[in-house]
């Protein structure tokens, strides 16, 4: 009996061994519960900072991208800009000398006489060098009579009825009219036919 009160006694104490190793255990699993779930929340904030900072990142690549498209714009519409400054530098000088280019053809429409002939060779002189002067900057007439009459560079003033003449076509040039490179700078005045 005293063996079987021993053999009890040790079964006691391995009893509650097991049972206080078991309660240990299930604390651990608690416990792990618990680092599991505070790892599981702290995963959790993570992601959202991760989410949040990709959302700003795109934004800010987003607007990168727009600032370099605009400022590639901006290059090509300054050097647009340029370039034509450079083509039509000289319109304006071109635009205020034209009345004085009409002037010396009106001049020289006059009936030459032995007084005035001298005078009129050295006034054709100089409209010449006028002339090439303005052609050397890209100035050039419009072709007026005998072609189409176009909106663009012509301004009619005047219509005539003419049925030997086709219709729509420019009878005669009353002032002549000047581009620049590919630019009208004044368009020639004319008398369209009907």
């Amino acid at each position: 009996m005293i063996l079987e009160v021993a053999n009890l006694e040790d079964n006691k104490e391995r009893v509650q061994d097991e049972t206080i190793a078991q309660e240990e255990v299930e604390q651990e699993i608690i416990d792990s519960d618990d680092d599991g779930q505070e790892e599981t929340e702290t995963q959790d904030s993570a992601l959202k900072k991760v989410e949040t900072l990709q959302k700003e990142k795109d934004e800010v690549y987003s607007r990168l991208l727009r600032l370099q498209a605009e400022f590639d714009n901006f290059k090509k519409r300054s050097q647009k800009e340029k370039d034509a400054d450079r083509k039509y530098k000289s319109q304006d000088v071109v635009v205020d000398l034209l009345p004085a280019l009409d002037n010396f053809e009106r001049a020289l429409q006059v009936e030459s006489t032995p007084e005035t002939s001298n005078l009129i060779e050295g006034i054709s002189m100089v409209y010449r060098q006028f002339q090439d002067a303005l052609k050397s900057q890209g100035v050039e007439p419009i072709e007026t009579e005998g072609k189409e009459f176009d909106p663009n560079l012509h301004h009619a003033v005047m219509q005539v009825e003419d049925e030997s003449i086709a219709s729509n076509t420019v009878v005669e040039e009353l002032q002549k009219g000047y581009m620049l490179k590919d630019r009208v700078i004044r368009p020639a005045m004319v008398k369209v036919n009907k």
